[in-house]
């Protein structure tokens, strides 16, 4: 384990979020489980999502996520935002903005094309701005759009 390792507290979702997460992302396993008795349900886990080790808790429901911590999913391309983006809508998930999305258990993603990272760190203020402006009128981030966006300004 990491010296520092995000802690999930579920209401009582953790096991089907962990079977989520594993099977969408690459570089993913559950690790370690323990259940309330020998058949009960799952307390807490160790699990890894895209090679980020995790530490889960089924907390009760008075615990909830927020868009104060989301998960950051760096995409080598407009293939993979799709990929991502269209596994989490048919699990559940809520789009929102800005290439945020919300999963079925309340844990926010951002789901970010490489090349935007790559636009925005451009030295001349008026075409980051021009990526900025343009990203901020999409729910998913669209590669072309951005790039456009940063050619014309």
């Amino acid at each position: 384990m990491t010296k520092v390792t995000p802690f999930l507290m579920f209401n009582d979702q953790l096991e089907a979020a962990m079977g989520f997460y594993t099977a969408t992302f690459p570089d993913s396993e559950i690790r370690n489980i323990a259940r309330t008795g020998k058949d009960g349900p799952i307390t807490s886990a160790e699990f890894v999502v895209g090679g980020q080790v995790f530490m889960g808790y089924n907390g009760g429901d008075y615990f909830t996520f927020s868009e104060g911590f989301s998960l950051y999913v760096d995409c080598q391309n407009q293939a993979e935002v799709d990929e991502y983006w269209d596994k989490l809508v048919k699990a559940g998930a809520t789009p929102t903005a800005c290439g945020w999305i919300k999963d079925p258990f309340g844990l926010s993603w951002q789901i970010v094309p490489r090349r935007f990272m790559e636009l925005i760190a451009d030295k001349n203020p008026k075409k980051v701005q021009a990526v900025m402006e343009a990203m901020m009128t999409m729910v998913k981030l669209d590669v072309a759009a951005l790039e456009k966006a940063y050619d014309e300004a």
